[in-house]
């Protein structure tokens, strides 16, 4: 069979649920959510979010990555780049012999290495629209595990992007989901988008908006963050807001509210309904997870580890929350744990892992655990298990 297109998988679920199961599952976690998200070993205390790991669309992406390997065993089978951000996973994908067209760093062979006999898995952020006419024109078989948020997302897009509206995304315009959502823009005959990082960036298109902005210097600002051609003059005047779906709900509200005031002080609140657009595209997943870490830091905690990839978007911002008002650490893995007492974490905003000495402060202590969408449920164990074993405590 050469071609064919598959997005509800392939009906193996039983069979590859073992292996999920071996591969990720944790009877530490397990325990943890019987005795009411709670576990005492000697004089510490875990407190573990209600809200945690994996979500439904990781899930659902990571078990067609299984079924396909199940399906195709004799084809070469390849991800366009990581399924999902987290190592661990992403890892494993290769050692049942899944190969990557591109790293996180986005080196590798890319599309043309593809062969219209192979398999190619497209991962839960999905793809732009050219990667996806270009696969498609190769003839191989599609396995597209494109998160349903983020086709929702895309449905925005296409309904601003069709009635002439600018999709301004907030979002990391690095990042594969904010990528493949801004290229649907291209779909329509003037199709434009300009992508937000933060409030930051945000201010600086709302003083353009409202006239004072030096357009030169907003043109140097989002060069690498916009659509070609892109007009601040022109484009900034209807906007449709979206937002890549891991991002902080707080601050995406924030931005709508700044953006909608700055085209009511430029064209009058009468004008709105033709001049702005916005939908709640936050996932329900990234809210749940979010308002979790709330709910678990008004629990006072003494300190709080946040377990997930260092390049995933929505561990990196729960770990913001966390760290608003508690002493928090975003840490991989339980190896960023150091059996002399130290912990490697890497600081909300910076670029690099430090290391920080005597984290684990001595005598009772109240440990507040989450991990992002992303992180497998072992992982997390892994952590609780490290921690006792830092302090000599015997997990029974």
């Amino acid at each position: 069979m050469t071609g064919g297109y598959f997005q509800r998988g392939f009906g193996l679920k039983e069979e590859v649920g073992p292996r999920l199961q071996a591969d990720y599952h944790s009877r530490l976690v397990e325990r943890l959510k019987e005795s009411d998200y709670r576990l005492c070993v000697g004089d510490l205390t875990f407190l573990l979010a209600r809200e945690f790991g994996f979500c439904y669309g990781v899930e659902r992406a990571v078990e067609y990555a299984y079924e396909t390997r199940n399906r195709f065993p004799d084809r070469h089978i390849y991800l366009t780049g990581e399924i999902i951000h987290n190592p661990h996973v992403n890892q494993r994908l290769r050692e049942m012999g899944i190969r990557f067209l591109r790293d996180s760093h986005g080196a590798g062979p890319g599309l043309d290495a593809v062969q219209a006999e192979d398999v190619v898995i497209l991962p839960a952020f999905g793809v732009t629209v050219q990667e996806m006419q270009s696969l498609r024109d190769r003839g191989c078989v599609l396995v597209d595990t494109t998160c349903g948020s983020v086709l929702n997302v895309w449905k925005n897009v296409d309904r601003f992007s069709a009635s002439g509206f600018t999709a301004v995304i907030h979002g990391k315009y690095a990042h594969e989901e904010t990528r493949a959502t801004a290229s649907r823009t291209m779909r329509y005959p003037g199709g434009r988008f300009l992508v937000v990082r933060n409030i930051e960036e945000v201010d600086v298109v709302c003083a353009y908006i409202r006239g004072a902005g030096d357009r030169a210097g907003f043109l140097a600002r989002f060069a690498p963050a916009c659509s070609a051609g892109f007009d601040p003059d022109r484009d900034l005047e209807r906007i449709g807001l979206a937002n890549q779906t891991t991002m902080l709900s707080s601050e995406s509200l924030a931005i709508q509210e700044k953006i909608r005031r700055a085209l009511a002080d430029r064209h009058g609140e009468d004008a709105l309904p033709d001049r702005f657009r916005a939908f709640d595209t936050i996932c329900s997943a990234t809210q749940d997870r979010q308002d979790a870490i709330v709910a678990l830091v008004d629990r006072r905690p003494d300190l709080m580890l946040v377990i997930g990839g260092y390049n995933s978007s929505n561990t990196t911002h729960l770990a913001a929350l966390a760290a608003r008002s508690t002493p928090s650490y975003h840490i991989e893995d339980a190896s960023c744990i150091e059996p002399g007492g130290s912990l490697r974490h890497r600081p909300y905003g910076a670029g690099a892992e430090t290391t920080t000495g005597s984290w684990l402060p001595a005598g009772p202590v109240t440990l507040g655990l989450t991990a992002g969408a992303s992180t497998p449920n072992n992982k997390i164990g892994e952590v609780v298990a490290a921690v006792a074993t830092l302090r000599g405590l015997p997990l029974d």
